[in-house]
């Protein structure tokens, strides 16, 4: 296997995403415009105007606010000193040796093996475990997936798949909006009015932008899956580590952990693991994949 160039992983990966970004900004200002010319030429540029409003507005707020929504969500309550201060002794060595400030702690009440970060830069970093993954991994392995989160938040991760998180449900939105929009018209025009070609393509337009988007959006998913393994592995110095993990994690989990489908592409193994998702539709990389990866390491 080749050595792995951890710079230009992360350069790539950055790269990548502002270019996804900026892919789903066009398709919100196509459906918006889309939107616009159906009911009219004098409303196309207002209505893309406002659907790229809406997005920009969107996106800020999950900047500054996306941490506690997640932690909300996931019902993760604070690390205390008292209770998990094998945890937190964890969290601050790997915070030293990957030179990020320490990430908040949080804990959710779970036996399934889980974690995963959230944040919008290593400043504002925080790294969530369940309480089983607590009680059923040993050192190396808990110090395993601390790393691959780390890596996240040291990556910016975490701030690139909140965006790109947030647009997808804001293309979802706007695609509803022309859905409804188009058949609404249509019922009260005559069907030559504006060809029924251009109605066919809008519909088209509205129905395929989400499904499209989502799947950019997981395909990015899991290449960053990828990178956070192998940078997280080179943080604790010990690629078995997060190996034996996974094992623990493909063997021992079984749906316990009850959590949003929004939240779930944030975790380091896919909560949902009865569904069996594959392929294009999986948030995760294949586990097995992943461990024969880090073992090559």
């Amino acid at each position: 296997m080749e050595p792995i160039s951890f710079h230009d992983e992360i350069s790539r990966n950055k790269r990548n995403s502002y270019l996804l970004v900026f892919f789903f900004v066009l398709m919100i200002g196509a459906l918006g415009y889309g939107i616009g010319w159906f009911f009219g030429s004098g409303w196309a540029f207002i209505i893309f105007s406002i659907a790229i409003f809406i997005a920009v507005v969107e996106v800020v707020f999950s900047y500054y606010y996306s941490d506690r929504i997640v932690l909300a969500a996931t019902k993760a309550r604070p690390a205390t000193v008292e209770e998990h201060r094998y945890l937190i002794n964890i969290i601050e060595a790997l915070a030293l040796g990957s030179g990020i400030p320490k990430p908040r702690v949080h804990v959710i009440n779970s036996p399934d093996i889980n974690a995963f970060a959230t944040g919008r830069d290593p400043e504002h970093g925080v790294v969530v475990v369940t309480t089983g993954l607590l009680k059923h991994l040993d050192r190396q392995e808990i110090e395993g997936v601390l790393a691959h989160e780390m890596s996240h938040i040291a990556n910016y991760d975490i701030r690139f798949a909140t965006l790109v998180a947030v647009l997808v449900g804001v293309v979802a939105m706007v695609s509803q909006m022309a859905l409804r929009s188009m058949f609404f018209r249509s019922r009260r025009r005559d069907r030559k009015d504006r060809g029924g070609i251009f109605i066919l393509i809008g519909l088209v337009l509205a129905i395929l932008a989400p499904i499209s988007v989502k799947l950019v959006q997981l395909a990015v998913s899991r290449k960053r899956e990828f990178l956070a393994d192998a940078s997280g592995a080179k943080l604790s110095h010990y690629p078995d580590g997060l190996a034996d993990a996974l094992e623990k994690i493909k063997n021992h989990n079984a749906e316990r952990l009850h959590v949003s489908d929004a939240v779930a592409h944030l975790f380091i193994a896919n909560p949902f693991k009865a569904k069996k998702i594959t392929g294009l539709f999986s948030t995760h990389p294949d586990i097995d994949e992943r461990i024969r990866r880090l073992r090559a390491m």
